[in-house]
């Protein structure tokens, strides 16, 4: 998992020795971090909308207990990810070159090909990936051995987490009195992926910089032990903890509108370490396609229209504008 030959060139550590799992000396995280945790918890079992509500309107994202997923699911999808990684660059490549799983590195935003856009070595996203489209994994088998235990590991994920989003996404749907005709379409199984994220180790950069996620939802189950992942809160960047066996659930563009703003798409950044590395795994669910989302906010939009924006705005003004595009009165 250290050789350095599993990192992309340009993510190669620089200067860095390589990290020994057997000696605990050798196990260093980032900065110390709030305790207690600040993030709001919430209870999937036990659910209360007024709790929900608040964590919706005052942060964005919340902590989910009681979920369901099984632990044991967590860890294994922990540990095949790790194994994953570890392999060549050059494997990894190989064994991505065609869809549905793509390969990506330096950046998280994905042209319509699939392919990571690329940006100047020094300004780049320290991150690796997977990019996982769950409606087509079925239909798909890989010779590779990891590659394989990942897909049915993901599968059975998935089942978990698009029951998770609809759980959510009809309750906070309830809390907003949105008369909406069928809330599933909104998070839609089909549209479901998973990112399965790498931040190596180094001093320079981040592992990802400051965005909004264009998602209704996004569900991350992240390291266990490697704190990384920080959300904006009152101009103030605050460290998520990492917590075994709960899950960070937070809000995205989409929700925001369908909100008509009464809920906040959540900024974050990811921070990298210096001594170790960061494992994450992301599931994203999106409107589904003809999905109309109107809001007292925005002109009315479908998803694809808004990836569309995003994407073309990436390449001429080389950054995401998001939602402010789609306001009333506003040129696109």
């Amino acid at each position: 998992m250290n050789n350095l030959d599993s990192y992309p060139p340009t993510l190669r550590p620089k200067n860095n020795h390589p990290l020994n799992l057997d000696d605990p000396n050798d196990f260093k995280g980032p900065d110390p971090i709030q305790d207690p945790d600040p993030v709001p918890i919430i209870d999937l079992h036990c659910l209360d909308h007024k709790n929900l509500d608040e964590a919706c309107k005052d942060w964005g994202l919340f902590r989910l207990v009681n979920h369901g997923v099984p632990l044991t699911l967590l860890e294994q999808l922990q540990n095949l990810a790790k194994q994953l990684f570890s392999l060549s660059f050059e494997s990894k490549q190989e064994a991505c070159n065609e869809k549905p799983i793509t390969y990506f590195w330096g950046t998280p935003a994905l042209t319509p090909s699939g392919t990571a856009i690329t940006r100047d070595p020094q300004n780049i996203n320290w991150v690796e990936g997977f990019d996982v489209p769950l409606c087509q994994l079925s239909q798909f088998q890989h010779q590779l051995p990891t590659l394989e235990s990942m897909r049915v590991l993901v599968m059975e994920y998935a089942t978990h987490l698009s029951r998770i989003a609809t759980t959510l996404f009809e309750a906070m749907s309830k809390n907003l009195n949105l008369n909406l005709k069928a809330t599933k379409s909104y998070v839609s199984e089909k549209t479901g992926m998973v990112r399965v994220y790498r931040y190596p180790r180094t001093d320079v950069g981040w592992g990802m910089e400051v965005h909004t996620d264009s998602s209704v939802l996004s569900i991350l189950n992240q390291d266990d032990f490697v704190s990384g992942l920080q959300v904006l809160k009152h101009d103030q960047w605050l460290n998520v903890k990492p917590i075994s066996n709960t899950l960070i659930v937070n809000l995205g563009d989409m929700m925001q509108a369908i909100s008509s703003d009464k809920y906040k798409s959540v900024s974050h950044r990811v921070k990298v370490d210096k001594d170790i590395e960061r494992i994450s795994i992301c599931y994203f669910v999106f409107p589904g396609e003809g999905v109309v989302i109107e809001s007292s906010k925005y002109k009315p939009f479908t998803y694809n229209e808004f990836r569309a924006q995003v994407q073309q705005d990436i390449k001429t003004v080389g950054y995401k504008v998001g939602l402010p595009r789609f306001q009333h009165n506003q040129d696109s």
